[in-house]
């Protein structure tokens, strides 16, 4: 089993910048890709960025497009998510997950692993 924890949320200002890191270990070595979701009390999940394995290819949701940035170390075993130009809108609880398969829009579609999830409050 693959466990990943999140770090790295807090508080940030409107317009601030914040960025996240998931560390995941237990993993058989496997190509797996990883990916960020956020959840707001009493809204349904929303799928926020996706990467390959490789780290070549990135799917973005359309609420974080131009915005957010996810990239990985595969020799860390650490993902992170790059948050600039924040909005109040833009918090909940940011949650790290995983997928078996490689590539970038897999781990929206196909989750396998989850993290307890990190708060990022944005608020002036």
């Amino acid at each position: 089993q693959v466990q990943l924890v999140e770090s790295g949320g807090g508080l940030v200002q409107p317009g601030g910048s914040l960025r996240l890191a998931c560390s995941a270990s237990g993993g058989t070595g496997s190509p797996y890709s990883m990916g960020w979701f956020r959840q707001a009390p009493g809204k349904e999940r929303e799928f926020v960025a996706g990467i390959s394995w490789s780290g070549g290819s990135t799917y973005y949701g359309d609420s974080v497009k131009d915005r957010f940035t996810i990239s990985r170390e595969n020799a860390k075993n650490t993902a992170y998510l790059q948050m600039n130009s924040l909005r109040p809108e833009d918090t909940a609880v940011y949650s790290c997950a995983a997928s078996t398969s490689e590539a970038a829009r897999a781990v929206k579609m196909f989750p396998d692993y989850w993290g307890q999830g990190t708060q990022v409050t944005v608020s002036s």
